[in-house]
């Protein structure tokens, strides 16, 4: 047994955190909703459909994502030449571009992510009450708010 507030007990709920992530992930990558697209593609879609996304640029979308900078950029030009995102110059910095969604890449965006917001819910809702979902993300926002 693992005594709370030890060492142990703070591994073991790091390593409980990484595999339900990881179970969940491959659950939500094999679900029909992706439209032929990989996760990491809705990912980029995703962060740039947010509100405040309009002046993002890809150094600011690196932070976002669990992706290696030379990845990103290759999967930019990708939706680019696909003609999901764009880029523009950044009015105020002449060496930087932005980022955003064309009609197409919205659109796309909000089918996938109309399915794969009911899969996370279903998923979520199999297992945990309403009041549990809700610490989980007060207590992952906690985490992470550490880092920024």
């Amino acid at each position: 047994m693992v005594r709370a507030g030890s060492t142990g007990a703070a591994v073991a709920a790091w390593e409980a955190l990484f595999v339900a992530q990881s179970t969940l992930a491959r659950r939500f990558a094999a679900a029909p909703v992706w439209h032929g697209r990989t996760m990491q593609e809705y990912d980029v879609l995703y962060q740039l459909s947010k509100p405040g996304a309009e002046r993002l640029r890809q150094c600011d979308l690196t932070s976002l994502l669990l992706i290696s900078q030379p990845s990103l950029s290759r999967l930019i030009d990708r939706l680019v030449q696909e003609e999901l995102v764009e880029r523009r110059p950044d009015p105020e910095d002449r060496r930087g571009t932005i980022l955003s969604l064309t009609g197409a890449g919205l659109e796309l965006q909000r089918r996938i992510g109309a399915g794969h917001a009911r899969d996370v819910a279903a998923a979520m809702r199999e297992r945990l009450t309403a009041d549990e979902i809700e610490t989980l993300r007060t207590l992952t926002e906690r985490l992470v708010a550490t880092e920024e």
